[in-house]
């Protein structure tokens, strides 16, 4: 897989995946994350997220349903959490390979470009 920029992940599809891939390199999902404003990867590289503090609850739940929606078009689906009712975290990894692939990159992408059309 090679890097690709923001805009080239946020046009991108998520392919369907069942497993039998390989998930990406220590090296390469940091490589990734560099094009990627405000992700992080947990330590162990299994996992990316972002978080948000929101205004009110009512606010939290627009983006909510916005990563929950965009998630659902690209058959890939986050961890959302929302608590202290404000705070919203969103966490990405591709449960049948253990790890991540190209489809947590692409969602994130995806995820960054909805908040921002909802003004965050």
């Amino acid at each position: 897989m090679k890097i690709q920029t923001t805009p080239q992940l946020a046009t991108s599809k998520c392919v369907p995946c069942e497993g039998g891939v390989p998930a990406c390199t220590l090296a390469h999902s940091k490589a990734q994350l560099a094009a990627l404003n405000n992700w992080q990867l947990s330590e162990d590289g299994l996992v990316i997220s972002r978080n948000w503090k929101m205004k009110n609850f009512v606010q939290a739940m627009e983006l909510l349903n916005a990563c929950a929606a965009v998630a659902e078009e690209q058959q890939h689906h986050p961890d959302l959490h929302l608590t202290g009712y404000r705070l919203v975290r969103v966490e990405l990894t591709t449960h049948a390979i253990g790890g991540l692939s190209e489809n947590d990159f692409i969602l994130a992408a995806k995820i960054n470009a909805v908040s921002e059309a909802i003004g965050l």
